[in-house]
């Protein structure tokens, strides 16, 4: 009986010294690198949210290339900027000498905008 104990004792010292490797935990006392281990998780997972948000955005930016694409144009080069606004510069080359309106070509891109926020919002 006293061989479990110590064997119990000594997994869990085993445990939480991992867990204290992990989180970088300065902390001796039990309590203190459960909780550095609780406030690690949660800033991984905040990190994720982050990175996910990012990644959705950069999905949401395909929209408006695909909308170039639907008027026959070709994008040489774009770069886009959402960090605090919603921004976006684009090179495109017109295919087949097609004739194309500014204004056709900003309309479409709007809706293009407007559909991804509605996407979005779902």
């Amino acid at each position: 009986m006293a061989a479990r104990r110590m064997q119990s004792k000594m997994a869990i010292h085993s445990k939480l010294h991992l867990l204290r490797t992990l989180t970088n935990s300065k902390s001796v006392k039990k309590n203190s690198i459960i909780l550095d281990a609780l406030i690690y998780i949660i800033k991984l997972r905040l990190q994720l949210e982050a990175i996910e948000r990012e990644y959705q955005q950069l999905l949401n930016h395909v929209q408006e290339v695909k909308a170039f694409e639907e008027m026959k144009l070709s994008v040489v080069q774009a770069r886009v900027t959402s960090r605090y606004f919603f921004g976006m510069e684009a090179i495109v080359e017109v295919e087949n000498e097609v004739n194309l309106d500014v204004q056709v070509l900003t309309r479409s891109l709007q809706m293009a905008i407007q559909k991804q926020s509605v996407e979005i919002d779902k």
